[in-house]
């Protein structure tokens, strides 16, 4: 069978066993102890997911967050991004005025509120949009011909605040 359509439709007729075998076939590993109609969903999706390189969702999101990047930049960088410790204060000098973010279990705290991201932080003072983790300097810039971002300094603070 050459077509997709041709071997899903072949499984409705195979028996119970032929599915069995079909499916350690596919999915490389033994059948589970399943119903027939199964057999042939489960088959069957693993046949158009090989077909139409289905990936997971999550490596699908990652592939997009990485072409977005490269649009946006022209490049990419294998540079990881700083690990930072709870406890670890993020200071910034900006336009003249310092701004410190402290790390914490429940996200990242900026004059008393609470965020989930770095990014919203930048935003917030800059007002306009920015990667987080590069305007406090935890990810180096891609050299470009545009202007040098300062970087921020890490403090390590002896305990974490729960607010």
């Amino acid at each position: 069978m050459t077509h997709l359509s041709d071997e899903i439709s072949a499984l409705s007729t195979m028996s119970k066993a032929q599915l069995r075998d079909r499916w350690a076939k596919v999915h490389r590993s033994p059948a589970p102890n399943i119903s027939p109609a199964l057999f042939a969903l489960g088959i069957a999706h693993r046949l158009q997911a090989r077909q139409h390189a289905d990936l997971p969702p999550a490596y699908a999101r990652e592939i997009k967050r990485l072409g977005d990047i490269l649009d946006r930049d022209g490049a990419l960088t294998s540079e990881p991004m700083a690990t930072i410790k709870l406890g670890t204060a993020l200071v910034r000098s900006w336009h003249g005025n310092t701004h410190q973010v402290l790390i914490t279990d429940r996200g990242y705290i900026y004059k008393g509120q609470t965020y989930r991201s770095l990014s919203q932080i930048a935003r917030e003072i800059t007002g306009v949009q920015w990667s987080g983790p590069r305007f406090f300097g935890l990810k180096r810039r891609i050299k470009s011909e545009g202007c040098a971002l300062p970087s921020a300094s890490i403090v390590r603070a002896a305990t974490v605040s729960h607010c």
